[in-house]
């Protein structure tokens, strides 16, 4: 039997929102709250090179990062330039200078990603949590209106049985 792409999708898809209205029910049932689960996930435990990452991304996009950077660049060449003008360690193309940046982009680049990527994965986490909130929310509204439409219906029953 072979099954084709799109019906695996379709059927993937189904199992998923399958499992969150489970969620839901399970939620509703025990009357917990839906936002425990993202506020103090259980799994949210960060290695060190995790940890690590963050903190470079977090300072790499940080202003204080861009004036110590050009702080130090702007020292560089005015040490090399005026300073040392003939003695100069690195002259005027500032060809080690190139390599020590391109060196600390090939190493930050990749670090950014991954905090990038674990930002990511919390962001998708929020949506399905926002999602099952809204799901809980709409099965608890209906609820509550069937509840009201039957407190309507026997308030007023006594008035269509006079007519």
């Amino acid at each position: 039997m072979n099954i084709e792409p799109e019906e695996q999708i379709f059927t993937g898809e189904m199992q998923y929102l399958e499992k969150l209205h489970k969620i839901v029910q399970e939620t509703i049932q025990e009357k917990d709250l839906i936002l425990n689960n993202l506020l103090h996930p259980s799994q949210d435990i960060l290695s060190k090179e995790q940890r690590l990452s963050d903190k470079v991304a977090h300072f790499g996009g940080s202003w204080r990062f861009i004036v110590i950077f050009g702080v130090i660049l702007m020292f560089w060449i005015i040490i090399n330039v005026v300073v040392l003008k003939s003695s100069a360690f690195d002259p005027y193309p500032f060809i080690l200078m190139n390599l020590i940046l391109s060196c600390i982009a090939a190493l930050q680049a990749p670090i950014i990603m991954m905090s990038q990527n674990r930002q990511e994965e919390k962001d998708r986490m929020r949506n399905e949590n926002d999602y099952l909130i809204n799901l809980k929310s709409e099965i608890v509204i209906r609820s509550l209106d069937q509840k009201m439409d039957l407190l309507l219906r026997n308030k007023l029953k006594p008035y269509t049985i006079c007519r």
